[in-house]
């Protein structure tokens, strides 16, 4: 009984205990839900979120070379078509910390009187970045409602524009003004 009794104790305090975990959309990729409610600097909207695996800054480009807008509202209101019906698209990159205490560093500081410094290894964090999308009508309705008449439409299209992206290797191409 004590031997099992020690196992837990050593196993307890040699592992990681997660004090806040970024969101995790592997099931589908994505993600339909309030911005605000994702980050509260965000609009009250719907927005269609997924990972962001690429370099920050990445979408950016892609979103500025795929519309040919030279760098002009990239992030904002981004005009498309989807059946000769104009939408518009913002963007936010935001990022989330996944962060965990990690108690065995703590045991071995204070049965060695603080001698071993590893103070820096206590928190363990780990960003990752998020693509928010939003999309409105030309009524200023959010499109990501479910009780939008062109919801699924929008849907889909949003699900197309992440595997373009998510596709392409290099997403860093400058536009020159024609």
């Amino acid at each position: 009984m004590k031997r099992l009794f020690v196992l837990i104790v050593v196993i307890t305090f040699s592992s990681c205990i997660p004090l806040r975990l970024a969101p995790d959309f592997q099931k589908k990729g994505h993600k339909i839900k309030e911005a605000k409610k994702f980050n509260r600097e965000l609009p009250k909207q719907e927005a269609f979120i997924f990972v962001d695996s690429k370099e920050e800054g990445d979408f950016y480009n892609f979103i500025n070379t795929k519309f040919e807008l030279y760098d002009f509202e990239v992030t904002t209101e981004v005009p498309f078509r989807i059946d000769k019906k104009l939408y518009y698209l913002s963007f936010y990159e935001v990022k989330k910390s996944s962060t965990s205490l990690n108690l065995l560093p703590m045991m071995i500081d204070s049965a060695t009187d603080g001698e071993t410094d590893l103070e820096d290894n206590y928190v363990w964090n780990d960003n990752t970045w998020y693509i928010v999308l939003t999309v409105i009508d030309n009524e200023d309705k959010d499109c990501l409602k479910t009780s939008h008449k062109s919801y699924y439409l929008v849907l889909e299209y949003l699900k197309d524009l992440k595997q373009a992206y998510l596709a392409i290797k290099n997403p860093v191409i400058t536009l020159s003004k024609k």
